[in-house]
């Protein structure tokens, strides 16, 4: 095995495995610790980003703060105060449901109720003294029963706490489960399991019989992202305290569980499609994930401060500052923000959030039908959208150059998140995002990595190989960015030349073989030196002829102007060598130069056995025959009109020469010459110019006489004066034209029938 088969066959393997990787942890065979906290990330930061912020004016929080328990004593409450508490929101502010983020498991000693039985019960002299006067204090010393009358028969809603740990006890009395084991048909639902419990009392579990378990489970990181909308204990199932308050509410009376028709993934996924809460006919469907956890629909920041719910101080509704029914209709929960009572948790949105509004925002949620969820397909679709990352980018990035595939990369990313946002804005769906993010970005690192370090060698012989055509000013240009660049064919505008050496044969006539090689070399030399000082690239030596084109390999968007400035230096260092050949008595050389500009095939074509970076195309034919006519007018060069439109010098002045109509097209083109600006600084060369034009204008018009007109007053000062030439050249025309006149549909255009 060769070390460049060795390098591919590592690069496959490392990219195999960062696909299967990837497959593995979607689907919970090798689960990746980090892609599961950067999903959490980039769910925390989408929640943040479309967080309502607004106020929910449904939900009301009693607060114990600070200054409540500054102002009524320190926690806990005498039951007496939370029975006060108790028929404030009930009674005079008509709250429709009461919410208790507070645990009452044990009996209230506040009173001194229990220590007084216990003196009378030691004496029996005084049990019968006190018997009438203890019956008649003890309602009012019974701060227990006091409060739960003032639970019973309203819309309460108590709390309680699960427990997980080993041996954890067992205190006071749960709630009637949801449903019945039997609904769940023997599916092994991956519910939250618990091991023991702390309630609240018999006397308050009877009075107020609706409770919710107040418990959030904290994701791996610590934070509060969901709450459990089913939990489980010794086969029961319980409900939270959000639940239970909205049930209360809205007097939904089943809970039912729904497992989706067919897994995506059979046999790797045991968990929930949704949570149905159904009264009569009505259903409202709530998302959860695997364990039956809801996300929790955080409103903003938090705190009463935070704008998503109106906090209430307790010791306020105690003391009567609240106006009566203020809290009329609202659903109320009662709980504590003081740092003393500890009830304040890490989340997505705050690093310390009260507790109680963990649930009042699932609330919220759970009113407007807006709970976020991961469907059961989430792992099927996070391992069709790796399949497609890998596919496209495996599969398009080795025939991308660098721009392009960073362009491709940032394209794919821009609609990963767009799709994931729109999921999560427009449908509720919380899809997995980070592994197929994170696989775009190893595999484009590792198939431009790849590139640069291993295939480099190759592409800089392309460099190489593009030397013998391009100047190597272009070639160090390509060197460095050689990914945009190689020998496939593919259409471009270019502008080609074609240039011929006039004179050769009698010149070569009179010179041995060794100094026509030497002659031929020197005007090669010269004029390729020309091109390449213009950025050209030189195609081929045809005989004593040259091609060359601009604009490929290096994309030139001033592809025409170098190209006409080319062949103005190539004529000037011709001038140079006729001038020596005349000083050794020899006949002197002269060129011929054509150039068109258009739309060319250009790149790496030929046979099996030789190949060659060239161009193809009707442009280069008719570059072709624009130079063959320079012999018929006696110019140096001429230009097809595509290439003096493309051209934006403005230190050239140009000429139009005629207009032909060359053999094998049928549409005329125009021909010029370009003139320097130095060169018509002659003081009559705009006069002149003008009366051309005239000229031609008259010509093409059949205006035979006023045309001649035009070129009697073209009187150029020198013979060998572009002006000249072409004077006589039309002059003869129009003798022709007079004596054989055009036919009816003449369009102005000399039609040339051989090449």
């Amino acid at each position: 095995m060769t070390r460049t088969a060795g390098w591919r066959a590592l690069r496959i393997a490392l990219l195999a495995a960062a696909v299967l990787g990837a497959c593995a942890h979607a689907i919970g065979v090798f689960p990746l610790r980090f892609v599961t906290q950067l999903d959490l990330a980039i769910a925390d930061s989408r929640l943040r980003a479309f967080m309502p912020r607004t106020l929910d004016p449904r939900i009301v929080i009693v607060d114990i703060d600070e200054r409540s328990l500054a102002e009524v004593g320190r926690w806990p409450w005498g039951r007496d105060r939370m029975a006060a508490l108790a028929d404030e929101l009930f009674v005079r502010q008509r709250a429709a449901v009461v919410g208790f983020d507070v645990l009452f498991a044990e009996p209230d000693t506040s009173s001194g109720l229990p220590a007084l039985e216990r003196i009378v019960g030691a004496n029996a002299e005084l049990a019968r003294a006190l018997e009438r006067p203890l019956a008649q204090l003890r309602p009012e010393l019974d701060h227990d029963a006091r409060f739960a009358r003032s639970l019973a028969g309203r819309n309460a809603v108590l709390g309680f706490y699960l427990s997980g740990e080993p041996g954890a006890q067992r205190a006071g009395v749960l709630p009637a489960p949801l449903f019945d084991a039997a609904v769940l048909a023997g599916r092994p639902i991956s519910f939250t399991r618990w091991r023991g419990y702390a309630s609240n009392l018999p006397v308050f579990a009877q009075a107020a019989p609706a409770a919710g378990f107040f418990n959030a489970v904290p994701d791996p990181d610590g934070q509060v992202r969901s709450v459990p909308l089913i939990a489980e204990l010794d086969g029961r199932h319980y409900e939270p305290l959000a639940l239970a308050m909205l049930r209360r509410y809205t007097g939904v009376s089943e809970v039912m569980p729904v497992a989706p028709a067919q897994s995506w993934l059979p046999g790797s996924y045991g968990g929930l499609d949704r949570v149905e809460l159904r009264q009569g006919s009505e259903r409202l469907a709530i998302a959860v994930d695997a364990q039956a956890r809801a996300r929790v629909p955080f409103r903003g920041a938090g705190g009463a401060r935070g704008g998503s719910f109106e906090y209430v101080p307790a010791a306020d509704l105690l003391s009567g500052r609240v106006a009566a029914g203020r809290l009329a209709g609202k659903l109320v929960l009662v709980g504590s923000t003081a740092p003393g009572v500890y009830d304040m948790r890490p989340t997505p949105v705050a690093e310390v959030f009260p507790g109680v509004e963990v649930h009042a925002n699932l609330l919220s949620g759970l009113l407007d039908a807006r709970i976020p969820g991961e469907p059961d397909w989430a792992a099927g679709f996070e391992l069709a959208q790796l399949v497609g990352v890998a596919v496209l980018l495996i599969g398009l990035l080795p025939q991308l150059r660098a721009i392009r595939a960073a362009q491709l990369l940032l394209g794919l990313l821009a609609v990963l998140v767009a799709g994931n946002l729109w999921a999560y804005r427009g449908l509720g769906l919380i899809l997995p995002l980070a592994s197929a993010l994170l696989l775009a970005l190893l595999l484009y690192m590792g198939l431009t990595v790849w590139a640069y370090i291993v295939e480099g060698r190759s592409r800089r012989s392309l460099a190489r190989l593009f030397g013998t055509y391009v100047p190597p000013e272009l070639v160090e240009e390509m060197a460095r960015d050689p990914a945009r660049y190689d020998m496939r064919a593919e259409n471009r505008v270019l502008t080609i030349m074609f240039c011929d050496m006039r004179n050769f044969t009698r010149v070569s006539e009179q010179l041995a073989p060794e100094d026509v090689r030497a002659l031929v070399n020197r005007f090669f030399s010269a004029m390729t030196g020309a091109i390449r000082a213009q950025r050209g690239t030189l195609d081929k030596y045809i005989g004593d002829a040259i091609m060359a084109f601009w604009g490929a390999p290096v994309a030139d968007t001033r592809h025409a102007d170098h190209a006409v400035q080319a062949a103005l230096a190539m004529t000037r260092q011709l001038q140079a060598l006729s001038a020596e050949l005349q000083h050794r008595g020899l006949p002197p050389i002269g060129v011929g130069i054509g150039l068109n500009s258009g739309l060319v095939c250009v790149g790496d074509m030929g046979s099996n056995i030789r190949r060659s970076y060239t161009v193809m195309g009707d442009a280069v034919n008719l570059a072709s025959r624009i130079e063959a006519l320079t012999r018929h007018y006696g110019l140096d060069l001429l230009v097809g009109e595509s290439t003096r439109q493309a051209c934006v010098d403005p230190a050239l002045r140009w000429i139009e020469v005629d207009r032909v109509r060359v053999k094998g097209k049928a549409q005329p083109v125009t021909l010029f010459t370009p003139v320097t600006e130095e060169a018509a600084r002659i003081p009559t060369f705009d006069e002149q110019l003008r009366h051309w034009q005239l000229a031609l204008t008259q010509y093409r018009l059949q205006h035979w006489d006023e045309a001649q007109a035009e070129l009697r007053q073209l009187q150029p000062e020198r013979p060998d004066s572009v002006f000249a030439g072409l004077r006589r050249l039309l002059d003869e025309r129009i003798t022709d034209h007079r004596s054989t006149p055009p036919p009816a549909d003449w369009d102005g255009a000399h039609t040339f029938d051989s090449k």
